[in-house]
């Protein structure tokens, strides 16, 4: 048996400066807001809606960085899909750009055209630019 990885969609986001929380308990948070972002797949395009997107960054003292992201899409025919993934990224030389990231998204709708979303479990590769602009790929597993 083998992983098919299946053409979702392709991600540009803009993101906002990190606001730097600091280094706490379990590592360093940077809070990283989406200031805007559009997708372009054969069965999912749209573009990001809200303000409440972001990624919750937790750098560890080994400079491994867990990534907890949060959006809100908004396909080209107005259906509204949640998503919700978790990555890591390298950061054990610093956090100097660009980076790659890796991703698991997951996502959540109650609208019946984009029901099948509810039953993916989707991956990505990203890049994070110098001038904080993030590209990805996603892929559906089978």
């Amino acid at each position: 048996m083998s992983i098919e990885l299946v053409p979702l969609c392709t991600l540009q986001v803009q993101l906002r400066p990190p606001i730097e929380v600091g280094a706490g308990p379990a590592g360093t948070r940077l809070i990283f807001e989406a200031e805007s972002g559009k997708f372009d797949g054969d069965r999912f395009s749209g573009e990001l809606t809200g303000a409440a997107s972001g990624d919750w960054l937790l750098l560890g003292p080994d400079g491994t960085g867990m990534l907890d992201i949060r959006a809100t899409f908004r396909t080209h025919d107005g259906a509204l899909v949640f998503a919700q993934y978790h990555g890591r990224l390298d950061a054990s030389d610093g956090m100097d750009l660009p980076k790659t990231i890796y991703v698991a998204p997951r996502f959540e709708t109650g609208d019946e055209r984009y029901a099948w979303l509810n039953r993916v479990q989707a991956v990505g590769k990203g890049v994070v630019h110098e001038d904080l602009v993030l590209d990805y790929e996603w892929y559906e597993l089978r």
